[in-house]
C-alpha cells in the first residue's frame, strides 16, 4: 500500500473549488432517467450522454473527479479514445462504482445490505488497469418509524463499507465511503440527525478495526435533512447546522475531505445546503460535493438526446459545476441561479 499515493489522490478530489460528477448510475437507473425524456437507453446513447459531460469546456476548472459505471469506464469517445483516457488528459481523476448494488437483508424486514465484496479485489486490480484511481461502495439505510434501520443492519453495512474501503487500499485505490441515510420518507431532521449519528459512530469503528488509512479515504454522506414527505421541512440553515454538528461529532479530522451526496435535493439545494455550511467557517476536512442528479438533470432535461441540443447541455452542465464551485467556497446565492 502506497500511503503517500492515497494522500495525494485523495487531496487532488477535494482540492478548492473543485468536487466529483457521479455519472456512475447503473443501467437500469439511467434507463428512468432516459425515459424521462423519451429517450430509448441504448449503449450507444448512454455513450453519447456520458461524452456530452465529460467533454465540456472548463468543466476541469470545478470537477476534480468522476465516477463511472463499469460499462463507461470501458467505453471511448466518438474519436476512439478512452474515457478514463480523455477525463485524465483534462486533468480529472476517472473513479469506478465497485457495488452490486442493495439487496434485502435476511430476516430484517425493511433493512438491505450492499453485495458486491466477492472477487473485489480481483476487479480492483482489473479497473486499476483500466485507469481508475479511486472507487465508490454505497451502503443504503433506510428510515422507516422507529424499528428501521435496525442497529444490525448499520453495523452489517458499516462493516462491509470497511471491507471495501480495507481491499481499495490494499490496491493503492482511494475509497470513497458512502453510507446513504436516505431521505425518503416522512422523518423529520432530528430523526436523520440520529440515525445518521449512529451509522457514522458504527463506520468509524470498523474503518479502525479494519486498519484502514483515514487519511488516505473520502466520506460520502448524506447531509442531515427532513424527509421529501416531512410536513415541517428544515431550513437550509438548519440543514447546514445540524449536518456540520454530526460530522464535527463522528468524523475524524484525519479524513481530508467529505464529499456529499445530493440524496434527490433539487440542484438548488444541494448547491445552497453546501454553500451554507462552507459559509459557516472552516473545518478539518474539506466540504466539497460528489453530486449525479443534482448535477444532470437540467442537463438531461436540456439535452433530450438531440445532437442539436449538446451545445446547450453542455452550457447548462458547466454552469451547474460553477455554482457548486462557488459553494465550496461559501460565496454562491439563489440569485445567482437567475444569471446567465
Amino acid at each position: 500500500m502506497d500511503v503517500d499515493k492515497l494522500k495525494s489522490v485523495a487531496g487532488a478530489i477535494v482540492a478548492q473549488q473543485k468536487g466529483i460528477l457521479a455519472a456512475d448510475e447503473s443501467n437500469p437507473t439511467i434507463k428512468k432517467r432516459f425515459d424521462s425524456i423519451k429517450l430509448e437507453a441504448t449503449e450507444e446513447n448512454r455513450r453519447r450522454y456520458r461524452e456530452l459531460l465529460f467533454t465540456t469546456d472548463g468543466i476541469e476548472r470545478y470537477i476534480s473527479g468522476v465516477i463511472l459505471f463499469d460499462e463507461t469506464l470501458r467505453q471511448r469517445s466518438r474519436d476512439g479514445v478512452p474515457f478514463a483516457e480523455l477525463l485524465s488528459s483534462r486533468g480529472i481523476i476517472p473513479g469506478i462504482k465497485v457495488d452490486k448494488g442493495a439487496k434485502a437483508l435476511a430476516l430484517y424486514p425493511g433493512d438491505t445490505i450492499t453485495e458486491g465484496l466477492d472477487g473485489l479485489r480481483e476487479r480492483l486490480a482489473e479497473y486499476k488497469q483500466l485507469g481508475a484511481k479511486f472507487a465508490k461502495w454505497r451502503g443504503v439505510i433506510q428510515i422507516d418509524g422507529h424499528d428501521i434501520p435496525s442497529a444490525y443492519a448499520m453495523h452489517a453495512n458499516a462493516h462491509a463499507l470497511a471491507r471495501y474501503a480495507a481491499l481499495c487500499q490494499e490496491a493503492d485505490i482511494v475509497p470513497i465511503v458512502e453510507p446513504e441515510v436516505l431521505m425518503d420518507g416522512i422523518q423529520d431532521i432530528d430523526r436523520c440527525e440520529v440515525v445518521t449519528s449512529q451509522m457514522l459512530e458504527n463506520l468509524f469503528a470498523e474503518l479502525s478495526a479494519h486498519r484502514v488509512i483515514l487519511e488516505g479515504i473520502l466520506l460520502k454522506p448524506n447531509m442531515v435533512i427532513d424527509g421529501m414527505k416531512c410536513t415541517h421541512p428544515a431550513s437550509v440553515r438548519h440543514v447546514a447546522e445540524a449536518t456540520v454538528h454530526c460530522l464535527k461529532r463522528y468524523v475524524s479530522a484525519a479524513v481530508p475531505g467529505i464529499v456529499f451526496l445530493s440524496g434527490g435535493q433539487s440542484a438548488e439545494d444541494a448547491t445552497d445546503h453546501l454553500n451554507a455550511m462552507n459559509a459557516m467557517g472552516s473545518y478539518p476536512w474539506q466540504l466539497s460535493f460528489s453530486y449525479g442528479r443534482a448535477l444532470q438533470a437540467p442537463v438531461l432535461a436540456t439535452w433530450k438526446g438531440k445532437e442539436s441540443n449538446v451545445a446547450a447541455a453542455q452550457e447548462i452542465f458547466f454552469r451547474r459545476c460553477q455554482l457548486n464551485g462557488l459553494a465550496r467556497e461559501g460565496k454562491y446565492n439563489r440569485a445567482m441561479e437567475m444569471d446567465k
